[in-house]
């Protein structure tokens, strides 16, 4: 049976010009696939997919594809692909504030300036961080059995006199795979009523 998976790995190849976009549209519509929400990176993909899970739904069921871009830069070529000018598809997602201006100039490029996409302020990471509180994400560490690696890191020259939410934040890119992992696990951490309001915004949203 066709999936939700065997789309991204089309649009993913798609966008990197190793396939034109037939595999993708015929996909696209065989699902089919009405929303595509935008990501910077896996970790944040783990997080959507998380709380969508949490909240007891199935966004692939929904025709909603949840796709990571492999950077923000990359939001201008798959707006294109996927939204007015391409596929037809509606767009949403999320973006750091630092990243905005890739994401407005790729989506008025696309033709998809109108579509709503929701900010963190750092980035996502940092939002569930403040959400859940330090001591709640260092229980969580514990819990995951990372309390000597995060006790080492915290031993480095240059973790000195940075606050324990940025030490939090820089320790969770310190290993691959890393990030991506603790983007499941401080969304199942949360208290149903401290979701961070961009990640929640972007599901209610959907």
């Amino acid at each position: 049976m066709t999936d939700m998976g065997a789309f991204r790995d089309a649009v993913t190849a798609w966008a990197a010009d190793r396939v034109d976009g037939d595999r993708a549209s015929e996909l696209a519509a065989r699902l089919p696939v009405r929303t595509v929400v935008l990501l910077e990176g896996l970790s944040d993909a783990a997080a959507v997919n998380a709380l969508a899970a949490r909240r007891g739904r199935d966004l692939a069921a929904e025709g909603v594809c949840v796709l990571s871009m492999g950077g923000a830069t990359n939001v201008g070529r798959f707006a294109g692909l996927l939204g007015p000018s391409g596929l037809g598809l509606d767009l949403t997602g999320l973006c750091d504030e630092a990243e905005r201006p890739y994401y407005d100039r790729g989506l008025e490029r696309a033709g998809a300036a109108q579509r709503e996409f929701f900010v963190c302020a750092a980035d996502l990471e940092d939002e569930l961080i403040r959400a859940l509180g330090v001591p709640r994400v260092e229980e969580l560490v514990r819990e995951e059995g990372d309390l000597r690696a995060w006790r080492t890191f915290l031993r480095q020259p240059a973790q000195r006199g940075r606050a324990p939410q940025q030490q939090l934040r820089r320790f969770l890119g310190t290993k691959k795979g890393r990030k991506i992992r603790y983007g499941h696990v401080l969304v199942e951490g949360l208290d149903p009523d401290r979701t961070p309001a961009p990640l929640d915004r972007l599901l209610t949203s959907l």
